[in-house]
């Protein structure tokens, strides 16, 4: 894996002529070198389905008179640049007008990507059908006659899929077709199937050859549909309808999973298939130094010209970015997460919970209200599924909604046994069946209360506001307190907004009165009766977060990590085992909304953050210092064996290298 590498782009019409005949050997150097690129997907077939060299297993474009991807793949090699070659996997646009039948279907007979063939795109294959052998030889042929140094295979995953070859498989197999569960186990062996095949296909030609399966999302909970990959690039461009909150969610996840990864943006204004787009070149800055700061790779995003031309503007903007990422490389390799606290995901916990699949794809706000508000909080944490290790963490958060199944509560038990204490809000802890508590959580389930919105009354100072009757616009849930302490009680409106019964412009106000705990703290953790972290995700109502907050420094009063950093900083601590240090990365820049766009123009310089740190190992620290500037900090040692530092300066991205002896 390389750290700077650009994914190229060239879907092509074959409507277009003349394609490549501007490309130019010393051009094509001059701007990677320009952009200080080590890496470049070159592409050997693109989503319209054309072949960008001479092939047997597919047709060249109609407007490409030579070897577009070998004269690439030299010229990259030659200034000691890697090559993984693409391949559209899902979508050939040329075949999908010749074997329609070869396309995936939905129950009305619909295609996928564009529901018909009046409509301008592409059409996605489903890989039960002959297509899968064309594209398998496809890949064999770009294996065996290029020195590709990994593949690429775009549009491809789980499917739902009801095209005749389908329906037919189910119907041999004794399924019933209109069965949803039965069409989904389907497209999982049908995505299973060809990825082993793919898989055989490359190794039966170079062995162990790097490839990844891109389906856009790494699904949590599912490391059977990740470890088909040899490492992960995820997908994330903000300006393109991710936001700038997605790749931290990502990537939390991804690196708790032991793979190499790489976080993939673009150059674009907007999103793929965009000419003519530029962002500032401060964002991508921001977007490396966010890989960087996540234990990631960096993969930006271009689409190449038909003519074959570089462009120069995109490549002196991806070199501003990738010239401080070659700077900070020595720092950022071989590195783990350093995290207090787990949060166990939502999305994972559906996929593992017994009968759970059949939410999977619902609407789920609270994996990212809990990266937003961590985040914001500059606590150290990770995004885990039911296979990890609860015990390495001190507090497990259980977001929203995250049901608890018998070997679920057995695992949380064993964490709460040693110490570990759980974080859980609104349904999470109820049974599958959603009708009673399976941890002990110093509480009884009553119900869902039927009055909405509700108010919470905190016990205690919530941050920089005062305590008062705060609206929770999500659905509470009615508890009664077996053990421990009330943090906080719940309010209730005089009455739900009705026809005959409303007050005021939007909803009812409190009627004053204690109508049971509303934030409980128990031997064994917090409980919050509200979706704390979904609401935070979707409004950031303040209380919201201030609650959590409350709530985690009495779970972890002495946290790895405290910071003066603004709230829309970030925050992170690596550690590279070989060098025996720790990295500490800070970052900090604000995104505007512009109409639907979130960008980022300026960077606000920050000075004089201070840092106290308690590190996990024993060995006194040698040295502290900036990197790449390699200027000293001074540092100073407590009583307890943490260290308190300052960071004079930041600008965009820092990194403060912590040497143990």
């Amino acid at each position: 894996m390389r750290f700077r590498q650009v994914h190229l782009d060239f879907h092509t019409s074959e409507a277009i002529p003349g394609i490549g005949q501007a490309f130019s050997k010393s051009q094509f150097q001059s701007m990677l070198r320009s952009g200080h690129v080590d890496s470049v997907t070159v592409f050997s077939k693109c989503h319209h389905g054309w072949a960008y060299h001479p092939s047997d297993a597919n047709e060249i474009h109609p407007g490409l008179s030579f070897d577009l991807l070998g004269e690439m793949i030299e010229a990259a090699h030659e200034i000691g640049v890697n090559t993984p070659v693409y391949l559209s996997a899902g979508l050939d646009e040329k075949l999908a007008r010749r074997h329609p039948e070869w396309l995936i279907r939905d129950a009305e007979d619909r295609t996928r990507w564009v529901k018909d063939f009046m409509t301008p795109g592409y059409h996605e294959f489903c890989l039960n059908t002959p297509y899968l052998d064309i594209l398998l030889a496809q890949i064999h042929e770009a294996v065996s006659r290029y020195e590709a140094d990994g593949i690429f295979l775009d549009i491809v995953g789980v499917r739902k899929c009801r095209c005749q070859y389908c329906v037919a498989a189910l119907r041999a197999a004794g399924r019933e077709p209109r069965d949803e569960a039965a069409v989904i186990a389907l497209g999982e062996q049908t995505y299973l199937n060809y990825a082993r095949r793919v898989r055989e296909t490359i190794d039966a030609v170079k062995p162990g050859l790097p490839v990844y399966h891109n389906n856009g999302h790494q699904q949590r909970g599912r490391r059977d549909l990740v470890q088909v990959n040899s490492h992960l690039e995820l997908e994330s461009l903000p300006t393109g309808g991710w936001g700038y909150d997605h790749f931290p969610l990502s990537a939390r996840y991804a690196q708790t999973l032991g793979m190499e990864f790489l976080g993939m943006t673009g150059k674009f204004h907007t999103s793929w298939g965009e000419f003519g787009g530029y962002k500032h070149p401060n964002a991508l800055r921001f977007e490396a130094a966010l890989s960087l700061a996540h234990g990631a790779q960096c993969s930006i995003g271009d689409q190449l010209h038909p003519s074959g031309w570089m462009d120069e503007a995109t490549y002196a903007l991806i070199g501003a970015a990738y010239s401080e990422v070659e700077a900070k490389e020595e720092w950022c390799s071989g590195v783990t997460s350093v995290a207090d606290i787990a949060v166990l995901s939502l999305e994972a916990a559906r996929e593992a919970c017994p009968g759970g699949q059949a939410r999977r794809g619902e609407r789920n706000l609270a994996d990212a209200g809990a990266v937003r508000i961590l985040t914001e909080g500059h606590y150290l944490y990770d995004i885990v599924d039911t296979f990890s290790d609860f015990t390495a963490y001190k507090v497990l958060v259980l977001p929203d909604e995250v049901p608890v199944w018998p070997e679920l509560a057995d695992a949380i038990g064993s964490f709460t046994a040693g110490g570990g204490k759980v974080l859980a809000t609104g349904r999470s802890g109820l049974n599958p069946a959603g009708d009673a508590f399976a941890l002990n959580l110093g509480i009884s389930w009553l119900g869902a209360n039927p009055y909405r919105p509700s108010y919470f009354k905190p016990h205690f100072t919530p941050g920089a506001l005062l305590p008062a009757s705060y609206v929770m616009y999500g659905e509470g849930q009615l508890v009664e307190l077996l053990e421990g302490q009330s943090l906080g009680h719940l309010e209730n409106p005089y009455f739900n907004r009705d026809v005959f019964t409303f007050c005021s412009h939007q909803h009812t106000p409190g009627a004053q009165e204690d109508n049971g705990p509303g934030m409980v703290e128990s031997s064994s953790g917090i409980y919050i009766a509200w979706d704390v972290f979904s609401e935070y995700a979707d409004a950031g109502h303040l209380i919201l977060k201030e609650m959590v907050l409350h709530a985690l420094s009495r779970l972890l009063p002495l946290p790895s990590l405290r910071t003066t950093l603004p709230a829309r900083g970030i925050t992170t601590l690596q550690y590279q085992q070989a060098e025996q240090r720790y990295v500490h990365h800070l970052l900090y820049a604000a995104p505007a909304l512009k109409g639907r766009i979130e960008v980022i123009e300026d960077i606000v310089p920050l000075r004089d953050i201070s840092v106290s740190l308690r590190l996990p190992s024993s060995d006194p620290v040698h040295r502290v210092y900036l990197a790449p500037s390699m200027t000293e900090l001074p540092f100073t040692v407590s009583s307890g064996g943490g260290i308190t530092y300052t960071i004079p300066y930041l600008e965009n991205h820092q990194m403060a290298v912590i040497e143990l002896v």
